[in-house]
């Protein structure tokens, strides 16, 4: 079974007025992990939340589409029915809600009434992910984010990501701040992911997540856009070499696009 495909065309997203996005166009399909690279300010952490429909960010211009959908006239719980999820680079904490409880009505609400899942079935699968991610099994008790440490929560991303099984995930900076142990068991489970039926685009400003992660595709955003493209390739060069050879060869001067959100 094909997986779903991800369009975005000459997308323009603005802040306060201000253009943040001048047009990019990517594509992503099941099956593929995309990686976009890029200088501070270029615009990468706002392509994910206007994506995922953030109310801070306007779309003036240009199209998202899923498996054809106009994503734009979506509400954001509609998005992620329809198979889109954000890993956020800063997670929420939700005092109230359990871990688990807050995965099962995720699970269930990309389900058909009278097809929840059940609850032997989602513990069985939550502990088995749980362990699979070296995470201590208390947390499933544990209100959402609260009182965990940075790599706690990107673990629970991951195992979000996990039990919900999207159809195409945005993860925004997963690798941001992980010592290399966490980084290992983070980068193991997006890799247990792949898959024909799941795309996902990774958002690092590292090759390090990138060395237990091999793209498809790698992308560099730049003023607003993607200017390059390539293969795995590509990041071990920006690894080694920095930004300046492509803005050389594109003629891009200093970014101006301004802090990224």
């Amino acid at each position: 079974m094909a997986g779903s495909t991800l369009i975005i065309k000459d997308l323009h997203v603005e802040i306060e007025g201000k253009e943040i996005l001048k047009g990019v166009n990517l594509e992503v399909k099941g099956g593929e992990i995309h990686a976009i690279m890029g200088p501070n300010g270029t615009g990468k952490s706002t392509l994910s939340a206007a994506i995922m429909g953030h109310p801070k960010y306007k779309v003036t211009k240009g199209e998202i589409l899923l498996d054809g959908e106009n994503v734009l006239e979506m509400e954001v719980d509609e998005r992620a029915k329809a198979g889109l999820f954000l890993a956020m680079q800063y997670p929420s904490e939700i005092s109230g809600v359990t871990n688990a409880d807050f995965l099962r009505s995720s699970i269930n609400a990309r389900r058909e009434e009278g097809d929840e899942i059940s609850l032997m079935k989602f513990i069985k699968k939550m502990d088995n992910m749980m362990e699979y991610l070296e995470m201590d099994l208390d947390m499933a008790q544990r209100y959402l984010n609260e009182g965990f440490s940075g790599g706690e929560k990107k673990r629970n991303e991951i195992l979000q990501l996990m039990m919900i099984e999207p159809a195409i995930a945005i993860l925004d900076e997963i690798d941001s701040g992980l010592d290399i142990d966490a980084l290992k068991v983070v980068s193991k489970g997006i890799n247990k992911m792949r898959g024909e039926e799941f795309g996902c685009l990774i958002i690092t400003h590292y090759q390090r997540l990138l060395n237990y992660i091999t793209p498809d595709h790698v992308h560099v955003m730049m003023q607003g856009r993607v200017v390059k493209s390539g293969g795995a390739e590509l990041a071990q060069r920006l690894e080694a070499e920095g930004y300046d050879w492509i803005k050389q060869e594109l003629g891009i001067e200093d970014e101006t696009v301004g802090q990224e959100a």
